[in-house]
């Protein structure tokens, strides 16, 4: 029976680092209808900070797996698996299936990729938020003008381009002149240095009649910003709010959502991806074909982490708001 290193949650806190330990166990080969891969590249998220506070398992108690999305070499197939074969390339996302060498993987939730690269593996779980989310829940229609907040992250590059290809107007909300670069490698038409810019007075001329759809990640003033900046029947998407993952929720004082949304008859819309499963496989065949073409760039982080050892280290690196691109951690 081949052995597993992996990170498990030791403690509930969204102190990734002091949550992770490292551990080695045994691990049964695949079963019926399942493959092991050999994880080559994982993914790192902005939630993973939530998944050691135990924010998506209610009464979880700790030891559990940590990770969502990894990218990988089949190495084994269980009895009655066809589509699948060793030594095929696949990126797969599964709760606590990311941050380990090996993983026991339905083959039913293992997509074929080209390789198993940073590139394909984005798609899984960043990719196909903002697709789904921009198309689904927000709505988004040529000639409209979209926000994309933290837009030079995992997901907001690809919420950048997809707004773009749906024929919006595309303004972006990032950190740093190299990011802003980057958006304006993208296609974003206005990218946004909230540092050194005021991002209200810049929506304002910017999108004077007021924005149609928010893609919104960041939470707390940003999104207050965004919320009084919404047009006639603008569609704020919240997907995350990682401004509080760490340090909690932040308590404000000030007046009800529905004093901002009903003059404009505007929503706030929530989206989280495992509620619209149903959409993975004709987002993902897409969004695959876009990436192989070329008619999709993802970026990637430029600073290289590698092995289990270094998985504290990126997640902090993507909560220290550095971060250019998608975060991953090479395993092999």
């Amino acid at each position: 029976m081949p052995t597993v290193r992996k990170l498990v949650a030791t403690v509930l806190t969204p102190d990734f680092r002091q949550s992770a330990r490292l551990v080695e166990e045994e691990i049964p080969g695949p079963g019926p209808g399942e493959v092991l891969v050999r994880n080559r590249v994982a993914g790192v998220n902005a939630s993973d900070v939530n998944l050691t506070a135990g924010r998506y398992q209610p009464g979880v108690e700790p030891p559990f797996d940590l990770g969502f999305e990894a990218a990988g070499v089949v190495e084994a197939v269980g009895p009655g698996v066809e589509r699948l074969a060793v030594g095929d390339a696949v990126a797969h996302s599964t709760l606590g299936g990311g941050f380990r060498d090996l993983a026991v993987v339905p083959a039913a939730l293992a997509v074929p990729v080209p390789e198993p690269s940073a590139q394909a593996l984005s798609v899984l779980v960043s990719g196909l938020t903002a697709s789904i989310a921009l198309e689904q829940v927000g709505e988004v229609q040529a000639g409209e003008t979209v926000l994309v907040t933290a837009a030079a992250g995992g997901t907001g590059q690809y919420a950048v381009q997809l707004a773009k290809r749906a024929g919006a107007r595309v303004l972006g909300t990032c950190g740093s002149d190299d990011k802003a670069d980057l958006l304006r490698d993208l296609g974003c038409d206005r990218p946004i240095t909230y540092r050194t810019e005021d991002v209200r007075e810049v929506l304002k001329a910017e999108a004077p009649d007021g924005l149609d759809v928010v893609y919104e990640s960041v939470g707390g003033a940003l999104f207050d910003t965004a919320l009084r900046s919404l047009a006639v029947k603008g569609r704020l998407v919240s997907i995350g709010y990682v401004s509080e993952y760490v340090d909690g929720p932040e308590r404000v004082s000030d007046a009800r959502v529905y004093h901002r949304l009903l003059a404009k008859s505007a929503s706030v819309r929530g989206f989280f991806l495992p509620h619209y499963a149903r959409h993975f496989p004709e987002h993902m065949q897409r969004l695959l074909a876009l990436v192989a073409s070329g008619e999709l760039t993802v970026a990637v982080d430029p600073t290289e982490f590698r092995g289990l050892d270094a998985v504290a280290d990126a997640v902090e690196h993507l909560h220290s708001g550095r971060s250019l691109g998608k975060v991953v951690v090479w395993l092999d």
